[in-house]
């Protein structure tokens, strides 16, 4: 005759004064328990054995690449050209208003309110570490400098508003603002 198991039995062990049932565990965990043994034995194949699924460097791969081919559109290269015309800075007063409004919430912090440059370069005098060029200050302004804490702007503000502010920081040529920067890069030469 077959011993009849008797739920929650108490088994011999005894531990500081801890006594032992002899359990049986939920169907639910058991099932769960099982998923995952069959899950990482088809995930060592799938990936490791028979190498048909991209691990975790070549899928960073993938995506920088994916990213850099998304954003290369919004680069511009100094001198580079849109159609037959070269990149010109907005002249209207509208646009330069804007371009200010949007130098003051997002450029002040580094480059001060009037260019003068705080932990920024100075935007006002003759020299530039990425060209002075209105194309090049397009491509700074669009791509940032994240060596050195300026994030790629083009992404978050788009293509017309980073125009405009460009547009205003070409304004700022030549002004004399209080406490200037000492000049870093190289000396533009402007026609």
């Amino acid at each position: 005759m077959a011993k009849k198991r008797v739920k929650d039995e108490l088994l011999g062990h005894d531990f500081d004064g801890i006594r032992e049932l002899d359990n049986d565990l939920p169907p639910w965990w058991l099932y769960l328990f099982y998923f995952t043994i069959i899950f990482s034995v088809v995930y060592l194949i799938y990936y490791h054995v028979l190498d048909m699924g991209d691990l975790q460097i070549a899928e960073y791969e993938k995506e920088m690449k994916a990213a850099e081919l998304k954003y290369a559109s919004q680069t511009v290269t100094p001198g580079q050209t849109t159609g037959d015309v070269q990149l010109q800075p907005l002249t209207d007063e509208a646009s330069i208003a804007q371009g200010k409004e949007l130098f003051t919430t997002n450029c002040v912090p580094c480059h001060g309110e009037f260019g003068q440059g705080v932990i920024g370069p100075n935007l006002t005098d003759d020299y530039w570490i990425h060209g002075g060029r209105f194309s090049d200050i397009v491509n700074t302004i669009t791509v940032g400098v994240p060596a050195k804490g300026m994030v790629p702007w083009g992404p978050i503000l788009g293509n017309d508003k980073v125009m405009k502010v460009a547009s205003y920081v070409v304004t700022l040529h030549g002004t004399n603002p209080p406490n200037p920067k000492a000049p870093e890069g190289e000396k533009m030469e402007y026609n």
